[in-house]
């Protein structure tokens, strides 16, 4: 009796409000109709501001039919039943493709991996990104080089990936990480060494990085964790030899310019904003990707 007391003072004397369906997550930001507290997950897009999915379901807040549009959330994405379903799929893949990669072994990984010319001229068939090979800026995102380095990106993903899945809609959030994970294969074969392979998931994570700070800026959220979050990932990018910081870095700028564009986008105008701006993006990359082959070729 006294610790639950203990605790339900400590409740009333938190300086920030909790969401009213997810009791254990702090938020800022609260419905425009009945005032209650939502969460990024719980938030739907409204003319202005924001409202939780009871108001939006009941059309008025007085319990008649709907007389709103589908619920969207911030992004203007469909809030949707399972709010992290692609960030499972992504895990999924990642772990069936490792577990590919312990079976077959360097075999599957070398023909697969990000590197841009691995001999010049092309020894034995291994061939790289210069000699057209540009797949490999896919699926190099889905390969790893050992278990602590896919336990650390999957834990990443998980962690980072869910909140912002729910918090964009599927499509947005999916886009998002191909964007940045592209990216980042793109600025490491244009900076790094030519015969230098890389992999890993590790670029779209640091594009999802990037996003859900623009994010928690964008919902007035206390920017403490992701900062300090992002700051340990750059330090032990820069301090170990053996890490792309070119993918890190692509990855990151890229979910930054993007996650601005899916966040803050005008109303009216947003869906051409945010596809319009994962399209220049992309273009970047298509740039990089040129010049660099030009440069080996």
């Amino acid at each position: 009796m006294d610790q639950a007391a203990g605790s339900g003072s400590a409740q009333d004397a938190r300086s920030v409000p909790v969401c009213y369906r997810h009791p254990d997550r702090e938020t800022g930001v609260r419905c425009t109709r009945c005032d209650r507290p939502i969460c990024p997950e719980c938030m739907v897009s409204a003319s202005v501001g924001f409202q939780c999915p009871d108001c939006v379901r009941d059309g008025s807040g007085t319990g008649h039919a709907p007389t709103v549009s589908r619920p969207r959330t911030v992004a203007g994405g469909t809030v949707a039943a399972d709010p992290r379903l692609v960030t499972k799929l992504l895990i999924g893949i990642n772990l069936a493709l490792f577990l590919v990669q312990l079976s077959v072994g360097d075999s599957f990984t070398n023909r697969f991996e990000l590197i841009g010319q691995a001999y010049a001229p092309p020894l034995n068939g291994v061939q790289g990104l210069a000699e057209g090979q540009y797949y490999r800026m896919l699926t190099a995102m889905f390969l790893h080089g050992g278990y602590a380095h896919i336990a650390f990106n999957m834990l990443s993903l998980w962690w980072i990936g869910g909140p912002l899945e729910a918090a964009l809609g599927r499509a947005r959030y999916l886009i998002l990480y191909f964007v940045s994970g592209l990216a980042g294969s793109a600025l490491s074969y244009l900076i790094a060494a030519p015969n230098q392979p890389s992999l890993g998931a590790s670029g779209a994570i640091f594009g999802l990085f990037g996003a859900t700070a623009v994010l928690m800026r964008r919902l007035n959220y206390d920017m403490r964790p992701v900062i300090a979050l992002l700051v340990i990932n750059l330090i032990i990018t820069f301090g170990f030899s053996n890490i792309s910081w070119q993918a890190h870095i692509g990855g990151l700028v890229a979910g930054v310019v993007t996650g601005y564009a899916m966040v803050h986008a005008p109303r009216r105008k947003r869906t051409l904003i945010q596809y319009g701006t994962c399209a220049l993006v992309l273009a970047v990359v298509a740039v990089m990707t040129l010049v660099r082959t030009a440069q080996l070729t």
